[in-house]
């Protein structure tokens, strides 16, 4: 009983996001706060785990910064990430890939069979000057109604 109350508290909480599985490489906008400024820090990295379920799924995302390597959980759903972009889509056959922690260089950021995917979690508004295929339905309909 009180899961599904959870779950409906839950689903106004909920953001438009990518699908996001272990071995995808991803940029993460996250809003820092420095001061009484606020702007928008891409990390990018190697998803390595993904724990949780529904609001309270969190992300860890692992990156080499100068020979050294650095890794943020972010949860998924969180007002500080602002946004995420899939760059590519690698194929795994673990759920974590903690392994990539002991490797240096090249190898640490090998993951098998990577495919060039985007996906992004922003919303697509169509420019100005095209036409919906709804909006040309439409004027199918009205160009035959004047022809009769």
């Amino acid at each position: 009983m009180d899961n599904k109350i959870i779950e409906t508290i839950e689903k106004d909480q909920y953001k438009k996001r990518p699908d996001i599985k272990v071995g995808d490489t991803v940029k993460m906008h996250l809003k820092i706060k420095e001061g009484n400024k606020e702007r928008v820090q891409i990390f990018e990295g190697i998803v390595i785990g993904i724990k949780g379920v529904g609001t309270g799924k969190t992300v860890t995302v692992r990156k080499i910064s100068y020979g050294v390597g650095v890794e943020k959980i972010v949860p998924l759903y969180s007002t500080m990430l602002e946004k995420v972009e899939i760059v590519k889509r690698g194929t795994v056959r673990k759920s974590k890939l903690y392994y990539l922690r002991g490797r240096v260089g090249r190898r640490a950021l090998k993951v098998g069979n990577l495919k060039d995917v985007y996906m992004t979690d922003e919303v697509e508004v169509p420019v100005e000057g095209e036409v919906g295929e709804d909006a040309t339905e439409e004027t199918d309909i009205a160009q035959e109604e004047t022809k009769e």
